[in-house]
Parts: structure tokens; C-alpha cells; sequence
């Protein structure tokens, strides 16, 4: 039989980084969900906008070389941008569903507690700053290789 929730109370004013309570307790994973939903939602209305307002008023035909090498070069890059932000909307998709499996907040590689300041400052990170680092120079090992 799955176990209740306890029901969040979140204040404007909550701050996580000073929530003397259970890591990942129930206000600080509601903080957190709302901060990645709100920022889901800023960037598919960015992206809407750029859709409507950029790609779909560009002339790439013009008459001038310059002119039309610059217009594909700005379009390219935007089209990069969104990309960008779709692969981060599916970061910020990933982590609402490891509040929901109540896995938010800990390394995949090692388990151990990611850190509020780390979650504060990248909300959609995986690992511990350590493990991240070590993934990093691994990385970096291999590639030259």
C-alpha cells in the first residue's frame, strides 16, 4: 500500500538553503518542482515566441550574398537555441520525475546528497559536484585517446 504525502506548505519567502529540516523533505521538493516548472514554462513561451516573431517572418532569400549568408547564420543559431532548450526541457521533465519517485536530490552515481546550493544553482543536476567533476575529466581522458 503506497504511504500518504504530507502536504507541502511553501511560502513566498521559503528558502531552501536554510531549511533546517530533512534534506529533500516535502516544502524543499515543492520548491524545487515549482522552480523547474516555472522554468519549463518561461522557456516553451520564449521558444513560442521565437517561432512566431523570428523563423517564421526570415527572408533567407536575398538578393545580397552578405545579406542572405548573415540571415542563414541567424537563423541557423536560433534554430541551435531551440534545440537547446528542447534538450533542456526534457532535463527539467527527467527531474520533475525523480521528485515524483522521490530520487530528487542525489547522485546517480553515488547516491550520496547532491547539495541545496548545487540544486539552487543548476536544478536539473544529476550528480554531486565531485562525481560530476570525475565524469568530466574521464570525458576528457577518453576523448583525447
Amino acid at each position: 500500500m503506497a504511504k500518504a504525502k504530507k502536504a507541502a506548505v511553501l511560502t513566498p519567502d521559503y528558502d531552501p538553503a536554510k531549511d533546517k529540516g530533512d534534506y529533500m523533505n516535502a516544502v524543499m521538493l515543492e520548491f524545487f518542482r515549482g522552480k523547474l516548472n516555472e522554468w519549463k514554462l518561461d522557456l516553451i513561451k520564449e521558444s513560442s515566441e521565437t517561432i512566431a516573431n523570428t523563423l517564421q517572418e526570415t527572408e533567407l532569400q536575398k538578393p545580397d550574398l552578405a545579406d542572405r549568408a548573415s540571415a542563414e547564420t541567424d537563423h541557423a543559431l536560433e534554430l541551435r537555441t531551440r534545440d537547446r532548450e528542447r534538450k533542456l526541457i526534457n532535463k527539467i521533465n527527467s527531474a520533475i520525475r525523480r521528485i515524483d519517485n522521490d530520487e530528487y536530490g542525489y547522485c546517480e552515481e553515488t547516491g550520496d546528497e547532491i547539495g541545496v546550493a548545487r540544486l539552487l544553482a543548476r536544478p536539473v543536476a544529476t550528480m554531486t559536484l565531485e562525481a560530476q567533476e570525475a565524469h568530466e575529466r574521464n570525458e576528457k581522458v577518453h576523448r583525447e585517446e
